[in-house]
This record gives C-alpha cells, sequence and structure tokens, in this order.
C-alpha cells in the first residue's frame, strides 16, 4: 500500500446550488438536528457517565454523518473538525463522526492535468516523466497520484478539486451568518460561541487549502522529527509545489493498521509507538504545534522499519503560556494530581456566569483519580487512555459552566488517535508510562534552558533595574501617606453597566412623574366647564389625558420589551 492513505478525507457528491438555496438547505439540515442531541446532552451526569443514552431512531448519529457527507466537502470538514470538540458533541456522535467516509469518485485526468498545468505554467510532460492517470486515493478536496521526474525520483503529487475553494467559501459565508443568529438568541450558543468556532474553523480550512502550507509544515516537521530516525516526513518539491498542487516524495509501506500479528512478532514496534508519542509530545510543548489529524490512516509503516507521517494540513499553533499551561494540566493528571488539574483548568478556561466551581473542582478530582487508579496497561490492554481523559475533562467543564480553550480538546483528540496507533504497533505498550517520562524530560530541560547565560542576565537585569528604582518609589509613597495625599483613584465608573442601570432608572422615573402629572392634570381640568369641548368634556384635559396615557402605554411597553436580562458575565483565567 503507497500514502495513498494520507489524502484528506472525503465527501459524497458535491452541490452547486446557489447562495440563498444553499443557505436554506445548511438551515434545514440544522432544524432538523436542533432537538437531536448534537449540541446537548452535555449536563453533568452525561458528561462522565460511561453508557450515554442512545439519541431517536429518527435522528441516529450514523444518519447525522450521512447528511453531513451530502452537504459536500465544507460539511465533511466540519465533521472532521466537530470529532475533535467533545465539550460541543456527546460521545456517541463523536465515534460516527471518526468513522466519516474518506472515499469519493476520482475527478477526470483531464481535469487533474488542467489544474496542474494552469498552477505550474507548463505542460505535465515537460515536468514529470511519467504521470500515472489512476489515482492513489481521493478526497473531498483533493486527490493524489504517483508520478516520477525527470531523473528518477519518484514523488506524489497532490491536486486539489477544481471549484473547491469557491464552494467552501460560499458554505463559510452562509455559516458564519447562520451562527451569528444562533449566538445571540439561544442559550447552546451563548456557552458554545458557534461563532467563533466557524471563525477559527475558516482560518484553519482555507490555510489547508492553500498546499504551500502543508510543504512548509512538511518541512518543518521532518526538520523537528530528525532527532527521531524512526519517524520519517516526506519533503515537498518546491519548484513543482504551488497553491493548488503539492508534489512531495513519495513513500511506500503498509498502513499502520493492517501490520499483522505475525509482522509484530518478527520484528517488535515498541520503539516506533515511543518514538511517535515522544515526538508529539515534543512537537506539542517544545515547538507549540499540534497536528490536528495523526489517525492511523495518515501513517505507515515502511519497508525499512519507520513510520512515515502525513497529511499535515491541519496543524494548530499553540502561543507559550498556554503551551505552559497545557503541559501542566497533562502532567499533573497522568500524576494523579486532580486539584492542580483543575486549577490549572480554570485557569486557562472562561468561566460563564453559571459556573459551578465546586462541582467542577470534585468531579475533576474524582476523574483524575479513577485515572490514576486504573491506567496503564495490563495483559496487553489499554485500561484507560490519556487521550479519554483529556476529553472527558472538557466534558465536565461545560457541563459545570466552563468554556475550555480549543487547544485543550484538540490534545485530548490527538492524543487518543496516538494511542489507537502505538497499540497497533505495540499492545503491550506503557503509553502512561511513556507520556510521563517525556514530559518529566520536557521539564527538565526547559529548567536548564531557564539557567542559561543570556536567561540569568536578564532576570540580573531586572533585579537590578528593581533595587535601583525601589529606594525612591517607597520614599514617594511615604511622602504622600505623611501629608495626606494618598489617592485611589478608580477608572471605567463612567462607561460601567452600573451608571448605565442608573441612568436608565432615573429616566424612567422622571417619565413616570410626567405622565402622572399630566394625567393628574388632566382629571383636574375635567371640572372646568368653559371653553372648546370634545366628546362633552374639556378638550384641553383630553389632551392632556391622551398624551399621558400614550406615554404611560410606551414605558410599560419599553419595559417588557426592552428591560431584558443583563448579558451573563465571562471571567477569564490570568493570562
Amino acid at each position: 500500500m503507497t500514502q495513498a492513505s494520507q489524502t484528506d478525507s472525503t465527501p459524497a457528491a458535491e452541490t452547486h446550488e446557489g447562495g440563498l438555496g444553499r443557505t436554506a438547505r445548511i438551515a434545514r439540515f440544522l432544524l432538523k438536528y436542533r432537538n437531536a442531541g448534537v449540541f446537548s446532552g452535555l449536563e453533568l451526569d452525561q458528561a462522565i457517565a460511561n453508557d450515554e443514552a442512545l439519541p431517536d431512531e429518527d435522528h441516529k448519529p450514523e444518519q447525522f454523518v450521512r447528511d453531513l457527507e451530502a452537504l459536500g466537502p465544507t460539511f465533511v470538514k466540519i465533521g472532521q473538525n466537530l470529532s475533535t470538540r467533545p465539550d460541543m458533541v456527546p460521545p456517541e456522535y463523536l465515534a460516527a463522526l471518526e468513522r466519516m467516509q474518506d472515499d469519493v469518485a476520482p475527478i477526470s485526468f483531464d481535469a487533474v492535468r488542467k489544474v496542474i498545468e494552469d498552477s505550474l505554467g507548463v505542460r505535465i510532460n515537460k515536468v514529470f516523466e511519467s504521470f500515472d492517470e489512476e489515482p492513489l486515493g481521493c478526497a473531498s478536496l483533493a486527490q493524489v497520484h504517483r508520478a516520477t521526474l525527470h531523473g528518477g525520483r519518484e514523488v506524489a503529487v497532490k491536486v486539489q478539486r477544481p471549484h473547491a475553494l469557491d464552494q467552501i467559501r460560499s458554505d463559510l459565508d452562509a455559516l458564519s451568518s447562520i451562527a451569528g443568529k444562533v449566538d445571540h438568541v439561544t442559550d447552546i450558543g451563548r456557552r458554545m460561541r458557534f461563532a467563533d468556532w466557524v471563525h477559527e474553523f475558516r482560518k484553519t480550512l482555507l490555510a489547508e487549502l492553500d498546499y504551500r502550507t502543508e510543504a512548509e509544515n512538511l518541512e518543518r516537521f521532518a526538520q523537528h522529527f530528525a532527532q527521531y530516525p524512526e519517524l520519517v516526513v516526506p519533503r515537498p518539491v518546491w519548484d513543482l509545489t504551488r497553491s493548488r498542487v503539492l508534489t512531495m516524495d513519495l513513500i511506500k509501506g503498509t498502513k499502520v493498521t493492517d501490520i499483522s500479528g505475525v509482522s509484530r512478532t518478527e520484528q517488535p514496534l515498541g520503539d516506533l509507538a515511543s518514538a511517535l508519542m515522544r515526538g508529539y509530545l515534543d512537537q506539542a510543548f517544545v515547538h507549540g504545534e499540534i497536528h490536528a489529524d495523526p489517525h492511523p490512516g495518515n501513517l505507515l509503516l515502511t519497508r525499512d522499519k519507520r513510520l512515515a507521517i502525513f497529511d499535515l494540513g491541519m496543524v494548530a499553533h499553540v502561543p507559550p503560556k498556554q503551551r505552559d499551561r497545557l503541559m501542566k494540566l497533562l502532567f499533573a493528571a497522568v500524576d494523579g494530581r486532580g486539584e492542580e488539574v483543575a486549577n490549572e483548568g480554570i485557569a486557562m478556561g472562561t468561566r460563564l456566569e453559571d459556573f459551578n466551581e465546586e462541582s467542577y473542582t470534585r468531579e475533576v478530582g474524582q476523574l483524575v483519580s479513577r485515572y490514576a487508579a486504573h491506567s496503564g496497561t495490563r495483559h496487553g490492554e489499554q485500561t484507560m487512555s490519556e487521550g479519554r481523559l483529556v476529553l472527558d475533562l472538557t466534558r465536565i467543564a461545560t457541563a459545570c459552566g466552563l468554556r475550555t480553550p480549543p487547544e485543550l480538546s484538540l490534545l485530548g483528540k490527538t492524543l487518543l488517535n496516538l494511542e489507537t496507533v502505538c497499540r497497533a504497533l505495540d499492545p503491550d505498550l506503557d503509553v502512561k508510562g511513556v507520556v510521563e517520562r517525556h514530559l518529566e524530560s520536557v521539564m527538565r530541560a526547559r529548567w536548564r534552558g531557564s539557567l542559561s547565560p543570556a536567561n540569568l542576565a536578564g532576570e540580573m537585569m531586572e533585579l537590578q533595574a528593581l533595587m535601583r528604582e525601589a529606594p525612591r518609589k517607597v520614599t514617594d509613597v511615604l511622602s504622600l501617606l505623611a501629608d495626606n495625599r494618598m489617592q485611589v483613584r478608580i477608572r471605567g465608573l463612567e462607561d460601567s453597566y452600573l451608571l448605565e442601570a442608573l441612568q436608565k432608572i432615573a429616566n424612567r422615573v422622571a417619565a413616570g412623574i410626567v405622565t402622572a402629572s399630566l394625567i393628574l392634570a388632566s382629571a383636574l381640568m375635567m371640572r372646568v366647564g368653559d371653553g372648546p369641548q370634545f366628546l362633552g368634556y374639556p378638550a384641553l384635559a383630553m389632551v392632556l389625558f391622551l398624551v399621558g396615557a400614550i406615554l404611560g402605554l410606551a414605558i410599560v411597553i419599553s419595559a417588557l420589551v426592552g428591560d431584558r436580562r443583563a448579558k451573563p458575565r465571562e471571567e477569564r483565567g490570568p493570562r
């Protein structure tokens, strides 16, 4: 088998509706599943349960996946992305999303030829000595062909499907509009922030559609994995790579899930599995990059017994501070320190108004305790997964009113996929031991780095500045206290919700007084018999009464319509 398995995953037939028709079709799909449990079922008891209730027969997860595939490539990618978000999607749907089909009908070779020649600006036979018209693999956004360069170098050529970019942009525009409305009018939208998720998804997917970005990822991962000879990443051919065409080394091998037990017996593969886990931990916590989809289909066992890694289009970049918190959380989790795990989760998350810190801390502590008691490998069976632990942490957080960063669920999904690969390579591998030992080595390396001459010099300069300025600052404070001139200023009160609410109250009270005065004045003037009459009553009194009645009705309507419940206050942890 070849690297056909490295292509993007896929959908069913492509659609070509107009803008409004396409938006209507997407809206119908969302309405169909609005009550099916796709974005519900995140209550605490379900978040930590082992056996969740299945949805209705009419809304089975498999049907949900088929409907996603029918909507085209954008929604296949959405399904793959949702499979990394246990805080948004219940477990039974996650399992179905992970089984999405990845085979579609190939496009014609004439279409492939046109894309290549338009992108490279030359005829296909000018740059390739041979080009196999039959694709190695087909997917929603691209298909891969085997080719040979002049000089004999075998390569794989990934070609983007025509019109894929236009269709995806149109779908993303429709989704952005729908997500904004859902966030504005629904409670689940407030908690999940679908518009933010669609925005991040747009950036990720559009970056994936530029194959120059994937080529950069291939080259960078190859450099990072240089210290792991057990791992290999195909090198891109930059002269033959454009935004819609990616040319890279052709690596032949066997899919990890197709390795037979006899092969594992003849040559143990535990070292390969350990190197893969350690390499990906380095990527996440040293280099700040998380490969979003390291599933078994993107890994091949080569003939020289190395692991080849493909499909690096979706790579998430993690900022240094977030990287540190993720490492502390994972290290505390594998070490069984539940309270510290809860504290790190709160620090990196966003606390919603209904956040239940006591319940969150208790449930996280119990989860980590169960993991510590049952983790490890016994009799060739993994008793509890590190990736599953991280994903369960995100579910508990969502159920308790804590919005976790997407990097946390992405890390959990990546670990879960890596553990599947490790079990396929070596069922007896102690994954927890590998993770714990390597995190310790990463932390030691960071500690040594913090003691480097450059870092120590910077710390000494800051300390010197503090010691030089401290006496003067202390003198200034003491002088202000002695002269009774110490002041504390609170800024922003003029823009606060409190002042706005007080102004509304004052306006309502003033309007109410004016209304009451008008009605009272009209009642008193009813006794005046002189002057023009209207329906048998003094005209001026009737006018004052009508004005007062209208103002009073306006105040009531304004109170019923305009006085909404205050937006929930969200509080982020320290950054």
